[in-house]
Order: C-alpha cells, then structure tokens, then sequence
C-alpha cells in the first residue's frame, strides 16, 4: 500500500468527532438505536480525511488518515472506501486535499494541479458514476475561481466537499420516506451487498428504506446475501443493521431463489452505481439474477439511488463500463486459497439488470419507474 494513507486506532466515535460535522448528520434515526458513523469525513483542520477501513469489518474497527488525493484514490482502487456515493464523496474529499496542497501555485499551476487530481481520482474505479460527478463538480468550481488567494481556493473546496456529503445524507433520508411506503408492514425484506450508511455519506440507500419502514413502526426483518466475492453483505450489511437492532439473518447468495419460492420475501431493495437514462441498473454482481428471480416469484424489486447515480448521458446499460477485479479475489477467501492454483477466474465487479425487471427506483426526487428516468429532466444539450 501507500504512504499516502496510515493506519490509526481510532474509535468510530472519536473519529467522527474530529469530522466537519459536529452533531453527525449520518446518526441512525431516533427510533433505532445504532451508534453514528460515517465511513469518510474531512478533518477540521482540512489536511487530512479519515476513511473507515471497510475491509477489516466486522473484526476490528479503525480509520485509515489519508493525507492526499493520491492516497484518496488509492483507498478508492483498494476497496478501503467503496459504494457509489461513498467514494464520489471522498472524491471531492480529495479534490479539496489536493485544493490544500497547491495553495501556493499561481492560477495556471492551480489549474493544472486540480486537472491532474481530478483525472487521478475520476479513474480509480469506472462503474459508479457518482465518482466522476463529483470530481466533475469539484473541478468545475476550482477552474472557475483559480485566480483567487490558494487559502479562498482550498476553503472553498473543502466547503463544496461536505456540501455534497451534506446533500448525500438529506438525499438518503428522503428517498428513505420514499421507499418506506412501499414496503410491506411486515415481513421480510432482502438486499444484495452494501447499500447502507458505509456506502453512502450516511444513512444508506437501500439500508436508508429499510431503516425509515423502521422507524415509521414497520415490522421488518432482512435477509441479507452473503455477496460473493468480497462479502459485503454479510461483512458490512449484518454489521450495520446488527447495529441498529435491526433483525438480520446472512444467507449465501445461492440461497436467495428457495426463500422466494418458500414465500418468504416480500420485497427485494438494492442500490445501484449508475443508472441508465433508458432505467438500466449497473449494481453489484448477482444483482441481475436476484431481478430474474424476483420476477419469476412476483417478488417487487426496488433499487434506491440518488440523483447523482443517473446517468442520463448513457442511453442504456450496454453504455455502461465494467470493471474487472483481481483473480484474488476470487481464488482467496482472507488468506486461503479455495481454487487449484492455476485455474483462471472471471471476475466482473457489476452486472446490468435491465429497466423491465425493476419495479421502482427510489430517489430524492421521487418514485419513478425506470422508463420514467429519462423522461423526469431535459434530456442533455
């Protein structure tokens, strides 16, 4: 790894006391009762950001402190930080870093210093495209004010950066309500990977609809899959709502299709890491499939995305990029090899589940349904 980012011993609590924040805006709702923690935050002294290291969960719980954007972008590729508005906010996180450490350039080497970063930080991952936006929009507002004082110029980055992580929270909690009216008053509901506050700035997505059905007084229980190969949900989403008292049971990902035909899910939530203008869903791995069985079991399936995960400039999922990750992945689970050396993987990190076989796509602006994507803004130009 870099000496971009180092290790601490840092409560969650401790860490997030020295965040931007104050009082967490990413605190569990009254009703439940898990304790508040946010998997980024910009330090008040704005040289540094802590990233909750996610891949030690549930084990041990610590912050990474990553000093620049190299490290921010490092930390992204790595899996430190991950979920699609998670790491567009710890991308501006890193443009406001990057903002810091050319404050004594002139306009022109400001310019070319935040160009850099923002290609830095944009190609650390390829399929959310929450990443892209908000490096987007962080470069946008550098370029626009690179003549003023570097002090004015790194302020009003890191300003910027915990707007967006603001404005990622309000969009979680009211796509929340949203959804939360569409899930049964009881029962059980089923999600794939990790869609709750540690992907997100806080609150979640998908985790953010469960937890507002919740707080309204709903009587729900969650399955959850294991998601093979990286195990978020049974790593990171079991971790969460366990936290929140909320009952939770981890199944492996092969058995989500004998709970749908024993009747035992009345709705499916995931979250997604970008959305189509055409309603296409690029999601975690497995996604597609859980669509395919939940239409078969008339099962509704629901995605939860904020508005920054649309994309209306990619017609259809076919636009959509791919990633591949590492064969390790696949052939180690922690350190044991669970394939015959030699043996090749394939490892695509998302899949596609086309508009058809969603039901409704929650955002802060409302419910629609995929084909209404599109048709809910001017269309681009």
């Amino acid at each position: 790894m870099s000496t971009s980012y180092e290790g601490e011993q840092r409560s969650l609590a401790s860490a997030a006391g020295e965040g931007a924040h104050g009082t967490p805006p990413w605190a569990p709702a009254a009703a439940l009762s898990g304790a508040e923690y946010s998997a980024v935050e910009l330090a008040q002294s704005e040289d540094r950001v802590f990233l909750l290291e996610q891949r030690d969960l549930p084990e041990r719980e610590r912050y990474l402190t990553v000093h620049d954007a190299a490290g921010v972008a490092e930390a992204i590729r790595a899996m430190v930080i991950r979920g699609a508005p998670a790491i567009g906010i710890a991308a501006a996180y890193g443009m406001a870093l990057a903002a810091r450490a050319a404050r004594g350039e002139g306009a022109a080497g400001y310019a070319a210093a935040m160009q850099s970063a923002g290609e830095l930080l944009a190609s650390a991952r390829p399929t959310a495209v929450n990443l892209e936006w908000a490096v987007r929009r962080a470069l946008a507002a550098a370029l626009e004010h690179a003549g003023r004082r570097g002090e004015d110029r790194a302020q009003e980055l890191a300003e910027l950066a915990r707007t967006i992580h603001r404005e990622d929270v309000a969009a979680c909690r009211q796509m929340g309500r949203i959804g939360a009216a569409r899930l049964p008053e009881s029962g059980t509901v089923l999600t794939h990977c990790n869609a709750g506050a540690l992907a997100t700035g806080g609150y979640g997505t998908a985790l953010g609809v469960i937890r507002a059905a919740i707080a309204e007084g709903k009587q729900l229980r969650v399955l959850a899959c294991e998601t093979r190969p990286y195990l978020q949900g049974s790593r990171l989403t079991a971790w969460e709502l366990q936290r929140d008292g909320v009952p939770v049971e981890v199944i492996s990902d092969s058995m989500a299709a004998w709970f749908m035909q024993k009747g035992e899910i009345g709705a499916i939530v995931v979250g997604a890491d970008r959305v189509a203008r055409n309603g296409d869903v690029a999601n975690k791995i497995g996604t597609y499939g859980l669509a395919c069985l939940a239409r078969h079991h008339g099962v509704p399936f629901y995605v939860a995305a904020p508005w920054s995960t649309i994309d209306l400039a990619t017609e259809s999922g076919a636009g959509i990029p791919i990633e591949e990750r590492s064969r390790d992945e696949i052939a180690l689970v922690g350190s044991r090899r669970v394939i015959p050396a030699g043996v090749p993987t394939r490892h695509p990190a998302f899949d596609v589940t086309p508009a058809e076989l969603i039901t409704a796509i929650f955002t802060e602006r409302g419910k629609l349904t995929p084909r209404e994507i599109g048709r809910s803004v001017p269309p681009p130009g």
